[in-house]
């Protein structure tokens, strides 16, 4: 029998053993979270009333004071019942998406970049998602979910673009590499994440991406320019070598059609690209004043950090920073 979760004004049902951030993605109540695997503390949600197994929550994230004053991951905690929270905090990009299971069959694998595929999987049926979020694929044959931003637009709602670099040792890295197939069946849940593009805005736009952080700020360019064809956006590739580059023609044929967005590349450790160096070098050299831009960040936690400060230099306002912190999992 399902137990009874309350937020706020959200009641929704959980069966034993669901974490209660699922339970209230699937029921359509948002709440607030980004890594889904305990170690960014995005979800962290106090408890009023009831009791949970805390399961694997990381104590960095969680320290033994927020135990102690009734905190909980939501993402990792499952209730032994009835628990009531405390209301989440607000969101304004917050998505609304159903959390949903669907399968999706491997439609087409190709290498795009060193060490880099590109894997598209078509859904049985739509999955609706917003811009910047990501999805958990299940790798066949095993429990073993990895986490995957889609780099298409909301508008291909059947289709699921995802950029995947290899990880030495990794599971899902082995079969992404060694035995994926065209045709294969895959489980895919989401969508997950609050890094979400605001299709309200009309402002410029700055993204700055490291590696295969690109995926989710492809999305965002691609229905940012089909809401405003002439929007002013600056697109940042950090990358280590030419050879990490990837999706280049695409990126320039968008500039010709799209007077106002721009695209530069930066390799950091050879010449080759638009600017030698990284990209908040380049970014820093490029504008003068971010007071009217929103900007999006997806990268290692240390190249969001650095972003974060490169912009906050630029006089961009905190609030219209958004970021998305991946770390590689095999």
């Amino acid at each position: 029998m399902p137990y009874t979760l309350t937020a706020g004004t959200g009641v929704v049902p959980c069966e034993p053993g669901r974490t209660v951030l699922e339970a209230f993605l699937r029921n359509g109540n948002w709440m607030p979270n980004s890594c889904n695997q305990g170690t960014c503390g995005t979800c962290k949600i106090k408890v009023l009333d009831g009791e949970l197994d805390h399961r694997n929550s990381p104590e960095e994230t969680l320290t033994a004071d927020e135990l102690a004053a009734g905190f909980v991951l939501a993402c990792q905690a499952t209730p032994r019942g009835d628990v009531v929270f405390e209301t989440p905090a607000t969101e304004e990009s917050a998505g609304t998406h159903v959390l949903r299971d669907v399968v999706a069959t491997v439609a087409e694998v190709r290498d795009i970049a060193a060490d880099t595929r590109k894997v598209l999987l078509t859904a049985d049926e739509p999955l609706e998602f917003s811009a910047g979020q990501y999805v958990e694929v299940t790798v066949p044959g095993t429990e073993i979910r990895r986490q995957y931003s889609l780099a298409n637009p909301p508008s291909e709602a059947k289709q699921l673009e995802l950029h995947i670099r290899r990880q030495p040792g990794g599971v899902a890295s082995e079969w992404v590499f060694e035995r994926i197939e065209v045709g294969e069946r895959v489980a895919v849940t989401g969508p997950y994440g609050d890094f979400t593009f605001d299709p309200d805005g009309t402002g410029p736009i700055a993204l700055l991406g490291g590696g295969t952080g690109l995926a989710p700020l492809e999305a965002i360019v691609r229905q940012a320019l089909s809401l405003v064809p002439d929007r002013q956006i600056l697109l940042y590739h950090g990358v280590r070598t030419c050879a990490d580059l990837y999706d280049v023609d695409f990126l320039r044929e968008l500039e010709t059609r799209h007077p106002g967005f721009r695209y530069i590349t930066c390799v950091s450790r050879e010449s080759g690209g638009d600017h030698e160096g990284y990209v908040t070098d380049a970014f820093l050299e490029d504008v003068a004043s971010a007071k009217e831009f929103t900007g999006y960040i997806c990268g290692s936690e240390a190249f969001v950090e650095a972003s974060v400060k490169a912009f906050k230099r630029r006089r961009m306002s905190p609030r219209r920073i958004r970021r998305e912190r991946f770390t590689p999992a095999g």
